[in-house]
């Protein structure tokens, strides 16, 4: 399976596209909210019927009691987008000021996040917020770069506007860097297209020097339910966002396969699964994950 970071220069829908990825695709899933920003999912979309109990600030207090205390408390902080738990959320910091101390659980958090995909079977799609820089690399405390080393790709998202270009031009190169140096090699970094605005795929890849993967269409009234702003359309799944999210979501994993058939992963990424790691896998199993509501 595969793991996927999105990200972006400014607010330009990287939640609301993770969302409808993580709900269309075919294949058991997890999203990860890891905005260092705060995350949204829990006010919005869930309606503030998850309590500030549950959520990726307790990993990092978990990480801090052992070796194997966060993988033993993945999975209870698990939210389920379905009956059959095969979509699972990660719910993110309620909390901007909490990001400073998940600094040194990010590494760890990246190798689950590895052993779901690899052993687990799982599609993770990583929510990594707005980037944040500091003297033109990204910035320790404020971008969760070890996730997104790790990741099978790194997608920057933008809307097809000028104004979105401009702002996502800056982010570009200090990305490429990162993933050059220390992630999954440069070829890992491409554009997820909103299809709101009048540039075009070959404009965007042309501004950014970067192919674009993936697209979505912009689709106001899916998008404002998925925010938690609006009601759901009558039929969801069959969506123009969904679907297309559907289609996006595969392109991406045949992508993330043929670049897994060229490399190897980083050796500090655990396999097989490390003893602490795979209790993440057998509690997943056991459907530790909390139900919506």
């Amino acid at each position: 399976m595969s793991v996927i970071a999105l990200v972006s220069a400014k607010s330009c829908g990287v939640t609301t596209s993770a969302l409808a990825m993580t709900l269309s695709s075919t294949r058991p899933s997890l999203l990860a909210e890891c905005d260092p920003a705060g995350g949204t999912l829990r006010a919005g979309f869930f309606q503030a019927q998850i309590t500030a109990g549950t959520g990726l600030y307790h990993l990092a207090v978990a990480e801090r009691a052992g070796e194997d205390a966060l993988a033993q408390a993945f999975a209870s902080h698990l939210v389920r987008l379905d009956d059959s738990g095969h979509r699972q959320v990660l719910p993110g910091l309620t909390d901007p000021a909490q990001a400073p101390a998940l600094a040194r659980t990010w590494p760890a958090l990246a190798q689950v996040m590895r052993v779901l995909s690899d052993e687990g079977g799982y599609d993770v799609i990583i929510d990594a917020g707005r980037l944040a820089l500091e003297s033109g690399h990204l910035h320790p405390a404020l971008t969760p770069a070890p996730l997104l080393q790790g990741a099978d790709l790194v997608l920057l998202v933008v809307r097809a506007t000028d104004q979105s270009l401009a702002l996502a031009r800056h982010m570009a190169e200090p990305l490429r860097a990162e993933l050059t140096d220390r992630g999954t090699g440069p070829d890992a970094l491409g554009v997820l297209l909103i299809e709101d605005g009048p540039r075009r795929a070959p404009e965007v890849s042309d501004a950014l020097r970067l192919p674009v993967m993936a697209a979505l269409p912009w689709e106001p009234d899916t998008a404002a339910y998925l925010a938690g702003t609006g009601r759901a359309p009558r039929k969801l799944t069959k969506s123009a966002l969904l679907s297309s999210a559907r289609t996006a979501l595969g392109h991406l994993q045949a992508a993330a396969s043929r670049r897994a058939l060229h490399q190897q992963y980083p050796p500090a990424l655990p396999s097989p699964a490390a003893p602490q790691l795979a209790g993440v896998l057998q509690r997943l199993g056991h459907g530790q994950g909390a139900s919506r509501g």
